[in-house]
């Protein structure tokens, strides 16, 4: 069964950007050291950090819930983390 995690980070300009993985570090890392994997938005403004991430069973659904959460707009994005902050 796979884990694929629907992820936001937090770029150095104070944006957000959302995107899907199987591995969160390893993506995490390429975000902000690699130069060929990282994705162009991401690579002209690090560090980026992990603010948010959701679990899902299969990418059918990740894709699915990174496009809901790219139409929102960024006070909805910033109540859903400060939630899921508030939660641990």
């Amino acid at each position: 069964m796979s884990n694929w995690k629907v992820y936001l980070l937090r770029c150095s300009d104070n944006s957000l950007y959302t995107g899907i993985t199987l591995d969160l570090n390893r993506r995490l890392n390429e975000h902000n050291h690699d130069d060929r994997l990282a994705s162009a938005y991401t690579r002209a403004r690090r560090p980026v950090t992990i603010v948010y991430q959701e679990s899902h069973t299969d990418r059918s659904s990740a894709s699915k819930r990174e496009a809901v959460i790219k139409k929102m707009p960024k006070a909805e994005k910033e109540k859903m983390i400060k939630k899921k902050q508030d939660q641990k």
